[in-house]
């Protein structure tokens, strides 16, 4: 007799965890994106979601989607990292403060004469 009740408490204790493993396994491609800052977090955590309703089909593709993106170096595309209008929009930002900083200057210069 207690080994039929020992045996149903591991049936249950065996089949609540594999339920929640499941749940927890789906959720490892948005925690991913999450570290990484990743643009498409929201995106990639509700497409976990419906990832366990095709029993996890799609899991690999997300994450190799949250995978892809990193904050230092972006999607990868260029061996820089960056794409051409970003880093020319930033050698832009850098001759603008660079001028403000000699408008700035000018002033100053003029007050101690």
């Amino acid at each position: 007799m207690f080994l039929d009740y020992f045996a149903l408490g591991v049936l249950v204790f065996t089949v609540v965890t594999l339920f929640y493993a499941v749940i927890a396994i789906h959720d490892i491609p948005h925690i991913i994106a999450k570290k990484r800052n990743h643009p498409h977090q929201d995106a990639i955590h509700i497409a976990g979601w419906v990832s366990l309703f095709t029993l996890h089909v799609i899991w690999p593709f997300l994450f190799i989607w949250a995978s892809l993106y990193r904050e230092d170096r972006g999607w990868g595309i260029k061996p820089d990292g960056k794409l051409a209008e970003e880093v020319e929009a930033n050698a832009e930002i850098a001759r603008l403060q660079a001028r403000i900083a000699e408008l700035e200057a000018q002033p100053l210069e003029k007050e101690k004469a």
